[in-house]
């Protein structure tokens, strides 16, 4: 047992016991890159022990870590040069044995022996060995390394060498493993100090049992660790003040400063913790996307060409109204928001383009027809944050999170609450695009501020600039630089030159002038303030963003209601909140319900379109076929199938685009009118069985209407409802409407041509009588029914002799008479329509169109 004493630690090491050397004890003889060794016979009083150099090669901190590779170019030379540096050292018959590098942790091992006095112990003559060797390196400059510095140093090896070729690769945190009792926190640090500066050092903790104890030290550099870990490795610990304490023998391992799926655990250990932090760091990613990117969902262009431009207000008088009102709501701040309905196709989106295209402002579309293509809610969610510019979006975290609030129900009989609902979902996403709305028109309005103000500073400059060259030419200016060379004195004259000698009464005349001109400066300073002041008001009315939401509850239905009230909501509080002007496009006046739900307190800017009249819808065509290059005159024929349009817009601009590409007004009209009836065929009739399955109405309800619409422009509502097949289903209709008319005035063409058809006539005729027949059956079967029980009531009904008299009717005579008649009728009607089926039929087997 020995001490070691010095100015870092003073304990009891207890040296390994040297395995000494027999008579006959010889070194092999090897040559190689990683070892040298040599072949001098040991004397029986030799001992062995073991070095440490460091720094010898680079140290390998992972697999991918090529500098090991240089140090094994210059491997025989270092280890031939530091081989004798030591071996020069004369002290204890010290003599190397062999050398073994250890490359990843970037040293060297040196087995030597020594002899040993018999008045001295070992730590004595180690001691003496390790400070000779330090020395004799110093007296060289140090031992050389791999970079070419003579930086390594030499260490006495206190424990066991472990050499090993594992995937473990140094790093600054060593972990001390304790085979035996705890070393105390001091004795430990005054062990490994001398090695490096340690950062920190922390006291064993409790393991599971048949797992030892350990210690974690951080050290300051990766060098000191990889020297205190092939030094201390292997040594047996007592205190000094313990004799009888058992011995502890470090274990000494590296630890990685980041251990695997160390933060992957931490997170997911402490969910309370990184939830919120995730929720808003996604948050905040949110809003930065939509302020770098919502502006690309903007669009100013106003010039597509594939959108109808604005009629001239000389041939189309009807829209002169409505352009002024949008022009009014958008020269104002906003407090309530413009609601713009007309029939479809009646040109709303175009003329709004138009009036558009006069501002320079940014404008975002929401477009509800196809919001309400979506077949399920996490669809519409990514639809709408499609369109706004929302992103990033999870929606099956959503679907994942009703699962859990499932399982819940099942389990503890409520939900968790980590669900939202679809309308939260939509709501949040609009408030995030509202916010992103209001930073945009806050930047917008801080760049018009700045310009102004450059403006009145440039004016205030010129002014200035002016006033100054009118003194100098009435030589009445004073340039104050010039009293720092001339004085302040007479001399300060220099500054003016010679001074103006004026009477009396000019200096008078003067003084009023001037008084004068300052009142109207005055004056004209503010007119120039209220100028400012009212561009200041509209240079912000411009930085306001305009929100269009177009097809306004095209498709109500489900979870599209909630998608319509949210947009109600959103679009009342962009418009009270004067973060935005908001214009709604519907094709029915009775969408602004939802509107005025959102907005109690203010009325709704109401825009009405309707078809141009006549004369108006001749003239539009007129005037763009002229704009085109197409001069002519109408014709009578011509006239009347212009009329056919009826001045819906957009019939009219596919007239005129048909006309330019060479068809006559004729043949384009009945080019509309054959691409209606196809397009009805399918979307009334549907493409099959199971299309007219999932409509809204049967085949004989669309056919009937048809049939009814084709004759007269419209028809009463409450005489549809008296008969089949309307009769007690009110589903297709939406309301209570008072009157059923053709949504576009060609559709009563299209309507009177599809009804011209005999084959597909006989078809729906053929169908909507079956459907009639076996009401007429149904009502004869009931009325067969009715008589048999009325007969067996009359034979026991009791009849007095007098009733003939005072002319008493029996009441089942009275009723059997009644149905009688309702029989004879279905019957007759029942007839007729087989009659007819037959006739219908033999159409079909003919192929005929009569």
């Amino acid at each position: 047992m020995s001490v070691i004493r010095n100015r870092y630690s003073t304990a009891h090491l207890a040296i390994p016991p040297l395995t000494l050397s027999s008579r006959r004890c010889y070194s092999i003889t090897t040559t190689t890159t990683t070892t040298t060794t040599t072949t001098t016979p040991l004397s029986p009083d030799s001992h062995h022990a073991w070095l440490y150099v460091d720094s010898v090669f680079p140290i390998q901190i992972a697999r991918w870590d090529l500098r090991h590779y240089l140090g094994l170019l210059r491997s025989e030379s270092l280890l031939s040069t530091i081989q004798s540096t030591l071996q020069s050292a004369a002290v204890h018959n010290f003599h190397i044995l062999s050398m073994e590098p250890e490359k990843k942790d970037g040293g060297l091992f040196i087995k030597f022996s020594y002899h040993l006095p018999s008045d001295s112990d070992h730590y004595r003559v180690l001691s003496e060995i390790e400070h000779s060797l330090k020395q004799k390196s110093a007296e060289q400059g140090g031992l050389p390394s791999w970079s070419g510095i003579r930086a390594a140093n030499v260490w006495l090896v206190k424990g066991t060498p472990w050499r090993e070729d594992m995937d473990r690769y140094p790093s600054p945190i060593l972990k001390i493993a304790f085979e035996g009792p705890d070393v105390h926190e001091q004795s430990l640090y005054e062990i490994l100090r001398p090695y490096g500066r340690i950062r920190d050092l922390s006291q064993p903790t409790l393991v599971s049992a048949g797992t030892l104890r350990s210690s974690t030290v951080a050290f300051k550099h990766i060098r000191s660790a990889t020297i205190a870990r092939n030094v201390v490795h292997g040594l047996d610990f007592r205190p000094a003040d313990k004799e009888g304490t058992p011995v502890t023998r470090f274990r000494t391992t590296y630890q990685q400063p980041i251990q695997v799926h160390a933060i992957r655990d931490w997170m997911s250990s402490h969910p309370k913790i990184m939830l919120p932090l995730i929720v808003f760091l996604l948050g905040t990613l949110t809003y930065t996307w939509l302020r770098l990117n919502a502006l690309d969902r903007f669009s100013s262009d106003t010039s597509s060409t594939n959108i109808m431009h604005a009629p001239p207000e000389t041939v189309w008088k009807e829209r002169k109204d409505a352009e002024a009102a949008i022009r009014a709501y958008l020269t104002d701040m906003p407090s309530t928001v413009a609601f713009i309905h007309g029939p479809q196709g009646s040109g709303k989106t175009s003329m709004l383009r138009a009036v558009l295209g006069e501002f320079n402002r940014n404008i975002l579309y929401i477009d509800c027809k196809e919001l309400n293509k979506a077949t399920s809610d996490s669809q519409l969610v990514a639809a709408l944050a499609s369109q706004t510019g929302y992103w990033p979006i999870f929606t099956f975290l959503n679907s994942v999170n009703s699962l859990i609030d499932l399982a819940s129900v099942g389990l503890i009989g409520q939900k968790t609450g980590m669900s939202s609902s679809l309308t939260d979902q939509l709501q949040q996403i609009l408030n995030v695009v509202a916010t992103g709305l209001k930073g945009v028109s806050s930047s917008h309005r801080a760049d018009i501020e700045r310009r102004v103000r450059r403006d009145e500073e440039r004016d205030a400059r010129r002014i200035d600039e002016g006033r100054k060259r009118e003194q100098i030419r009435n030589g009445t200016w004073h340039d104050g630089r010039l009293d720092c060379v001339a004085g302040n004195g007479v001399m300060s004259e220099l500054g003016v030159g010679d001074e103006v000698i004026e009477s009396p009464e000019t200096i008078i005349a003067a003084r009023s002038s001037e008084h004068n001109s300052n009142e109207e400066k005055q004056r004209k300073e503010r007119d120039a303030g209220r100028r400012q002041k009212t561009r200041r008001e509209m240079d912000a009315v411009n930085a306001l963003p305009v929100v269009i939401i177009r097809n306004y509850a095209a498709k109500a239905g489900g979870s599209k209601e909630d998608l319509i009230t949210v947009l109600a909501q959103w679009a009342a509080m962009l418009a009270e909140n004067q973060v935005a002007h908001v214009i709604v496009l519907s094709d029915n006046r009775e969408n602004a319900k939802r509107l005025t739900k959102a907005l109690p307190s203010k009325p709704l800017i109401s825009i009405a379109l309707t078809d141009a009249d006549a004369a108006s819808s001749l003239s539009f065509v007129k005037q763009k076929l002229h704009d085109a290059g197409i001069d002519f005159s109408y014709s009578s024929d011509q006239t009347a199938h212009v009329e056919r349009l009826g001045g819906r817009a957009s019939d009219l601009d596919s007239l005129i685009h048909k006309v330019q590409n060479g068809l006559s007004i004729k043949e384009a009209v009945e080019d509309i009118v054959n691409r209606g009836v196809g397009e009805l065929r399918k979307n009334a009739f549907g493409d099959d069985t199971d299309d007219a399955k999932a409509l809204l109405w049967t085949r004989e309800q669309a056919w009937t209407i048809l049939k009814l619409l084709s004759r007269k422009p419209e028809a009463p509502y409450h005489d549809v409802l008296v008969d089949f097949p309307f009769k007690g289903d009110e589903r297709p209709f939406n309301g209570r409407p008072s009157s059923i008319k053709p949504g576009k005035p060609v559709f009563r063409w299209v309507f009177a041509k599809l009804v011209d058809d005999k084959i597909f006539q006989a078809t729906q005729d053929i169908a909507l009588n079956e459907k009639l027949i076996a009401s007429a059956e149904s009502t004869v079967k009931s009325c067969e029914d009715e008589l048999c029980l009325l007969k067996e009531t009359m034979a026991v009904e009791p009849r007095a002799w007098y009733n003939w008299i005072i002319g008493r009717k029996s009441a089942c005579r009275e009723r059997a008479k009644y149905v009688s008649e309702k029989m004879l009728g279905a019957e007759k009607k029942l007839e007729g329509l087989e009659r007819r089926n037959n006739e219908l039929k033999q159409v079909l087997a003919r192929g005929e169109k009569l």
